[in-house]
C-alpha cells in the first residue's frame, strides 16, 4: 500500500475512523482510476467479507468520498468524488463513459452534462449521464 499517510488524511478529513478495510478500498479506487462495483471490490479485496465492503462503500457514500453511478444493467458502480464534495453536497456535473467492449465505466470530469430544462414546478435534484461507446484502450 502506497503513501498510507495520505490515505489516512483522506479518511480523517471526512471524519471516518481509520480501518484496514477503508485504507484498502480507498487505495483501490485511487489505483484503478475508474468506477468500481462492490463485485470489483470483492474480487480484489477477498480478505474482507461482502458485508464489510458494503458498509465501507456506504460510509464512503455518506461522507462524500465516492458517488454512485447508475447504469443500465442495474449494478451500481462508484467513482471517487472531487475535493469539493461533502456529505450534504456532491458536485458531479460530468459525463460517465461506459465501454461496450471491456465494460469499464469512467468519469469524464472535464465533460459537463448539458443543461437540462424541465417544466415549471419540477425540481432537479441530480442529473446522471452515461455515454456508451468504445474506450481508447479497446478502440
Amino acid at each position: 500500500m502506497e503513501n498510507v499517510d495520505s490515505l489516512k488524511k483522506i479518511l480523517g478529513s471526512h471524519k471516518l475512523r481509520i480501518t484496514d478495510c477503508r485504507l484498502h478500498v480507498i487505495q483501490l479506487f485511487l489505483t484503478e482510476r475508474k468506477a468500481l462495483s462492490q463485485g470489483d471490490l470483492e474480487n480484489q479485496l477477498n480478505q474482507y467479507d461482502r458485508v464489510t465492503l458494503y458498509r465501507t462503500l456506504n460510509s464512503f457514500l455518506d461522507s462524500g468520498i465516492i458517488h454512485k453511478i447508475p447504469n443500465s444493467e442495474g449494478v451500481a458502480t462508484y467513482g471517487l468524488c472531487h475535493e469539493t464534495c461533502s456529505p450534504n453536497q456532491h458536485d458531479h456535473n460530468h459525463i460517465h463513459f461506459k465501454c461496450n467492449s471491456c465494460g469499464q465505466i469512467q468519469c469524464l470530469d472535464d465533460k459537463s452534462v448539458p443543461n437540462v430544462m424541465v417544466p415549471e414546478g419540477y425540481h432537479i435534484e441530480a442529473v446522471n449521464m452515461i455515454v456508451d461507446g468504445v474506450c481508447a484502450k479497446c478502440a
